[in-house]
């Protein structure tokens, strides 16, 4: 049975960089963020790109604007407590953040990439969040929305090393994605591709993935797209209004040329499909093909049609050997399997029943749910009501925010206890 590292975190607890396997005499530091330039003393880049373990907490609230460039998080043993900056939180704007390191927790912080002007196709193809070949890593509580690329994914190489237990090693693996709200990543945007619109990838081989609690609204794909060979466990989200496709699983054969596929592991149970405007016809919880045989572990989920019509956990498609979906009614090279939830089911973790999912998730999604922003407090409204849409940029959801810099020195009880 697989050991998910961060099983406090699952069982309720908030963890922090204290809680990693460090030395004693590595007691992680306090690192404050003073300012909200993108860069320089005092910044979020400056606190992130420190040595040693440490907690960054805030005592400035607003926007950064990362002016179209990428925070990239390298030093490892590190908690970003969102929680602690004054109203309205911390919020990042024209970028988007990358983990390519270990032992990092992010939670209560709103990335909100956009296309920042670019013209469609141009080539700015910010992700909201992407861990690559990262591990150990906790995103909590925060809100991805307008990413022109993947708004939160784990990915790194697909075959790094000789044998599957190095692929799996040398690729991103131990991630949990929770309570997060990932919404209206753009379609028709600055994607050098086009259309694109995506939510999450788990990429090849990646391992130990969990993904809990999230609100995906207005997506056009991949709630979750896992790739060939991964494995996860995709529990007690809300998926609102997806496009062509909910969650997949696909192993792309051009991709795995001169490999032994190896059979993909997905734990897909108590969650809640919600069709809207831009769902297209016939689709079902979890779309399958591709040349990659599939474990697979689907109970008590909720998927529904725009008119409240019963949705299928399993829709089928045959994809080219480039991955991409041929029309007509094909069926896949890979078959499912039946698969028992225990093989994948981290001990310890509580589940709530699929009627009941909704309610929580509404009420906790997100990066302040105690005090959203008006582009979260819209789009969980929207959701809650059956409304909203896949957008192509920012300013159909409202444009950047412009909120006024605030500050507030800090005190440990506004840091969340473990």
């Amino acid at each position: 049975m697989p050991d998910f590292p961060h099983r406090r975190a699952l069982l309720g607890g908030l963890m922090t960089v204290a809680a990693f396997p460090v030395k004693a005499a590595e007691k992680p530091a306090l690192i404050k963020v003073t300012t909200l330039d993108p860069d320089g003393p005092g910044s979020l880049k400056a606190a992130l790109e420190t040595r040693g373990p440490r907690i960054v907490v805030f005592e400035v609230g607003g926007v950064i604007d990362l002016e179209k460039a990428t925070l990239r998080i390298r030093e490892p043993f590190v908690t970003i407590a969102g929680e602690t900056a004054p109203a309205p939180g911390i919020t990042l704007i024209k970028g988007g953040v990358s983990v390519l390191t270990h032992h990092v927790v992010i939670r209560h912080i709103a990335v909100r990439p956009g296309a920042a002007g670019m013209a469609q196709k141009s080539g700015f193809e910010p992700d909201g969040l992407s861990c690559t070949t990262a591990h150990d890593v906790v995103i909590e509580h925060c809100s991805f929305t307008w990413a022109v690329d993947e708004a939160l994914s784990a990915s790194g190489p697909r075959f790094e090393g000789a044998t599957p237990d190095d692929w799996r090693r040398n690729t991103s693996h131990s991630i949990i994605f929770r309570n997060n709200l990932i919404g209206e990543s753009l379609h028709h945007a600055s994607h050098s591709k086009g259309a694109h619109s995506m939510g999450s990838l788990l990429h090849d081989n990646v391992t130990n993935a969990l993904l809990i609690g999230n609100l995906y609204a207005h997506n056009n794909e991949r709630h979750p797209l896992i790739k060939g060979g991964a494995q996860a466990v995709v529990v007690n989200n809300v998926f609102v209004n997806p496009g062509s496709a909910c969650a997949q699983y696909t192993l792309v054969e051009e991709q795995w040329a001169g490999r032994e596929a190896i059979t993909g592991k997905l734990l897909l149970r108590s969650n809640v499909m919600r069709s809207g405007v831009n769902t297209r016809k016939n689709l079902g919880l979890l779309k399958f093909g591709g040349a990659g045989d599939l474990d697979l572990h689907a109970a008590d989920n909720i998927a529904t049609y725009l008119d409240g019509s019963a949705a299928p956990t399993i829709a089928y498609y045959q994809a080219r050997p480039d991955g991409h979906e041929d029309s007509g009614p094909y069926r896949p090279k890979g078959v499912i399997r039946a698969m028992p939830k225990e093989v994948l089911m981290p001990q310890g973790l509580s589940l709530r029943p699929a009627a009941d999912v909704e309610a929580h998730v509404y009420k906790t999604a997100g990066a302040r749910p105690w005090a959203r922003d008006a582009i979260d407090a819209r789009i969980v409204a929207e959701a809650k009501a059956g409304k909203g849409r896949i957008i192509d940029n920012e300013g159909e959801g409202g444009g950047y925010p412009q909120h006024r810099s605030t500050r507030r020195v800090f005190r440990d009880s506004y840091l969340m206890k473990i």
